[in-house]
């Protein structure tokens, strides 16, 4: 538990933007790790609270209708021109207006450094699925945060 559990709180707080919301899921998460322990394996043990998380993620925007599609999204809403100095708050900003979908499949892959495989057992996409959400959140985080002049 000890292990897993930072870092499965950060990539759902990453989501949720909630931390009452945020423990609750990780919460739940261990509760059903702890019901069907004897048929989780010690090696699958993360593999199965990240997806059980990330589940009981989906399932909680769906009660509160927030999962948003990227078709409906505005991108052209989604853009800056100021100058900050500060990389991270720009960063989490820009993260923030991915669709949740997107969101998920760059923060497992690019925060927590998972594999395309292990993303698409966790996320329940097959592995160009995973790809292609990754493309697209990259691109629409360079569209968003534009040249590294504007950053710095």
């Amino acid at each position: 538990m000890d292990m897993y559990a930072d870092n499965l709180y950060r990539f759902i707080l990453k989501s949720v933007k909630d931390t009452d919301k945020a423990k609750d899921i990780v919460q739940d998460t261990y509760e059903k790790l702890w019901l069907k322990v004897s048929d989780v394996t010690s090696t699958n043990a993360k593999s199965y609270m990240f997806t059980t998380a990330y589940r009981t993620m989906i399932d909680q925007f769906r009660r509160d209708g927030k999962q948003e599609r990227m078709e409906d999204s505005h991108l052209y809403l989604h853009s800056h021109n100021k100058s900050y100095s500060d990389l991270k708050e720009i960063l989490n900003d820009a993260v923030s207006k991915l669709p949740e979908i997107q969101r998920s499949v760059i923060m497992l892959r690019d925060y927590e450094g998972y594999d395309y495989d292990a993303i698409g057992e966790i996320t329940g996409l097959n592995e160009s699925q995973v790809k292609v959400y990754i493309f697209r959140a990259r691109k629409f985080l360079k569209n968003y945060i534009g040249s590294i002049e504007a950053v710095i």
